[in-house]
């Protein structure tokens, strides 16, 4: 043997349920909402913003801030806040570096949207709700028939 002792690893170290990127992105989604709300007093252009999420990149340079909704008023405010916006993130968090922010619009909220707006425009049968699938188990439609008709639905 050489005397060399095999690396050590961080077995011993607690696990936690998700990434640490993870809990920064919320966490810094936390504080960025709760500044939103504050400045949205001085500038009524905040008022309808709704952050769905940020995504943080691991060495926490940059965060990209995922909004529900950006017109381009809203585009222009978060653009003269984001230093401030910033600052509060360094006075709050206890964090290696301040991560740059962007905003951009959360594209899950115009892919829901975009459904929403197909489903509105398929034809409708006489009483039937296309969000409403018949025949599941406990919806109260399996196996029902019309009584008008006889028709057991089959």
């Amino acid at each position: 043997m050489t005397g060399r002792q095999p690396k050590k690893t961080h077995a011993h170290r607690p696990t936690r349920g998700y990434a640490r990127t993870a809990r920064v992105n919320e966490v810094l989604r936390e504080v960025l909402a709760e500044q939103l709300e504050r400045m949205e007093v001085q500038d009524e252009r905040l008022g309808m913003l709704t952050i769905t999420g940020v995504q943080c990149e691991p060495d926490l340079r940059h965060a990209t801030v995922l909004m529900s909704s950006m017109g381009e008023p809203q585009v222009e405010a978060l653009a003269a806040l984001r230093v401030s916006l910033q600052a509060a993130i360094s006075r709050q968090l206890r964090l290696r570096r301040t991560p740059q922010l962007r905003f951009a619009a959360d594209p899950a909220v115009a892919a829901g949207q975009r459904i929403e707006e197909i489903i509105a425009r398929l034809p409708r049968s006489a009483g039937v709700d296309p969000l409403v699938r018949g025949g599941e188990p406990g919806d109260g439609t399996q196996g029902a028939t019309d009584s008008s008709t006889g028709d057991d639905g089959g």
